[in-house]
């Protein structure tokens, strides 16, 4: 049995995740927090409770009688000021909030902030192309995604700076429940609050004025619901979507003979590779680790053993997207993998909801990077790099690279 969630395995975890697949694929695991959960580890195993609606979202189903009062470990206490979001609850709540904030998403919306997405990628690069050199993940994965996501929501340009800092501290110290982390998390509560408050007299096309418009014609949208909202948007927006970019690029400068591939068929003007490539790094190293918190509403069956109601469920993304049952060479990258429905952004009705938005931004930022940059390269030993611990992401802290400077 190897060792699950050491520094070790958060470096390199698919060796580990092989070993449950075939040995132990639905795990009973103590965490390190100190909660007992069950990880499910095969594809079709894990499809199946991605969409199981006897999984529930609410961490009120939650059996808490085996921890210590305030050691469950479970994120998303029942008082918190920002719990009632779409990760967190079940239809019919879930159905009306997703209905609402999907409007933003749609094909179209997506497609008109091509524009402003291809204008962040360029003015950050231009921030670095000079000299030669950079941190991939602070100087260009991080910041772009969280200036969109603000765009998207409505946040003022001279408040993105704030915006930036605080989902920084939550970023490099993951979600725990003090220090910076719990100013950071308060500041942006108040903040939000008082957008939306700014926002009722002067309503634009954002995501947040959407929302009042919403509550006010009768939706039942809480104020505490909006600011839940966005600042669930903002954070799992951004966050997934610096993991897409760092993991992909570092996958692709680990595989040089695929990022040759990509560059020769962006050089010719074709975007078909780039397309697949992305759903491809989505699969091989995707930004979500395992899939958020899921409970037990009564006994159920997972891959032949038994869950009693109450128990948390972590369905392993990760190690169901490199299933051979599923996926031949599974550990071998190939940007032109056909048929390749991976489970990086979920299944069911919880699926990401800003998936177009991450993958519009992804397939954006690669292509520019490999065209400006031709000739990146890696600026540190793999063995160096240090992975950002976590229960539910997975993504470098630091990605240096290389490369001939340039001037704008």
């Amino acid at each position: 049995m190897p060792t699950l969630f050491s520094w070790e395995f958060a470096a390199d975890p698919y060796p580990a995740y092989a070993w449950l697949r075939e040995h132990a694929p639905v795990h009973r695991t103590r965490l390190p927090s100190g909660v007992d959960a069950w990880l499910v580890t095969r594809y079709a195993d894990a499809r199946q409770a991605l969409a199981d609606q006897r999984l529930s979202k609410n961490p009120a189903h939650h059996d808490e009688s085996a921890h210590a009062k305030g050691k469950t470990g479970i994120p998303g206490e029942r008082k918190a000021e920002l719990m009632t979001h779409l990760l967190n609850i079940d239809p019919p709540d879930h159905t009306r909030l997703r209905r609402l904030v999907s409007k933003a998403f749609t094909p179209r919306r997506v497609a008109e902030f091509a524009p402003r997405v291809q204008e962040l990628t360029d003015r950050l690069i231009d921030g670095f192309a000079a000299r030669g050199s950079a941190d991939l993940i602070h100087e260009f994965a991080f910041p772009l995604p969280i200036y969109a996501i603000c765009d998207l929501l409505g946040v003022p340009r001279e408040d993105q700076d704030d915006f930036r800092d605080w989902a920084g501290m939550m970023i490099r110290h993951g979600g725990g429940p003090r220090g910076g982390v719990a100013r950071s998390v308060k500041k942006m509560r108040t903040y939000l609050a008082e957008l939306i408050h700014r926002k009722r007299d002067a309503l634009g096309d954002d995501l947040i004025s959407g929302l009042i418009r919403a509550s006010d014609h009768g939706e039942h949208l809480t104020e505490n619901e909006a600011a839940a909202m966005a600042f669930i948007l903002l954070f799992a927006g951004f966050e997934t979507t610096v993991n897409l970019i760092g993991n992909g690029v570092y996958a692709l400068l680990r595989n040089p003979e695929q990022r040759e591939r990509l560059q020769t068929s962006l050089a010719a003007g074709e975007r078909g590779l780039l397309q697949t490539g992305v759903e491809e790094l989505l699969r091989y190293d995707g930004p979500v680790e395992l899939a958020t918190w899921r409970f037990a509403t009564e006994p159920l069956t997972i891959g032949g053993r038994r869950i009693a109601p109450g128990d948390p469920v972590l369905v392993v993304l990760a190690a169901a997207d490199r299933d051979p049952e599923r996926f031949a060479e599974p550990d071998t990258l190939d940007l032109s993998r056909g048929d390749n429905q991976h489970l990086g952004y979920g299944h069911g009705i919880h699926y990401c909801l800003g998936a177009p938005l991450a993958r519009l931004e992804g397939q954006t930022a690669l292509a520019t990077l490999l065209t400006r940059l031709p000739d990146i390269r890696l600026a540190a030993d793999p063995a160096d790099l240090r992975w950002r611990g976590g229960l539910i992401m997975r993504g470098l802290r630091t990605l240096p690279v290389e490369f001939t400077a340039h001037s704008n």
